[in-house]
């Protein structure tokens, strides 16, 4: 009989979710093209659960041109009413035009810092910072550099991206490892 990975709890049973935590969330990321993803991901999620935008990542991949913010900002007014009406996304207009402002802002800090990851990692001093949190209770829902880096997206134009969402984008690329401590993912991370 084998024992049973031990993993943060919010990760439930869904093997997709089950997926994600063992395989994505909390590794450090470094790849704008990942980077931007997540910033779309996350502004999609904002009042949804997570799972929700899990199940149509595959279909905002196809929707929005393999998350290039390039082609993502020069989207048409058509194309973003086509959007409108895709199944596979989360059809709210206004994440659908956050993601279009936002690709155009994502752009601008790529040529002002060179890429959008050197930009977000300086948030954090260039590492990882680790929580130690024994239980999910000892997580908290923002932080100071979450704060501050929300309000930096904030004063640049992005949209849909408040300091709770900009922690979870921290928390999924690796800005922050918020396993909890008997998780097995924790000393992976380290």
């Amino acid at each position: 009989m084998t024992k049973e990975k031990t993993r943060c709890g919010w990760c439930k049973s869904d093997p997709l979710y089950i997926r994600y935590h063992d395989e994505e969330w909390g590794v450090p990321s470094y790849d704008d093209r990942i980077i931007f993803e997540f910033l779309v991901l996350e502004s999609a999620q904002a009042g949804l659960s997570w799972i929700t935008v899990l199940k149509k990542r595959e279909n905002y991949r196809e929707a929005f041109s393999q998350f290039d913010p390039v082609k993502v900002s020069k989207f048409s007014e058509a194309k973003i009413l086509s959007l409108m009406n895709n199944s596979g996304i989360i059809r709210n207009e206004l994440k659908i035009r956050a993601a279009v402002n936002n690709a155009k802002c994502f752009l601008k800090i790529q040529k002002e810092y060179g890429s959008f990851s050197k930009y977000m990692w300086e948030f954090v001093g260039g590492q990882p910072i680790v929580r130690h949190a024994d239980e999910l209770s000892g997580i908290p829902a923002t932080t100071a550099e979450s704060d501050a880096f929300a309000k930096d997206l904030k004063k640049r134009g992005f949209k849909f991206l408040g300091s709770t969402t900009i922690y979870a984008h921290m928390q999924a690329l690796g800005m922050f490892n918020d396993h909890i401590k008997s998780c097995f993912r924790y000393k992976q991370l380290l």
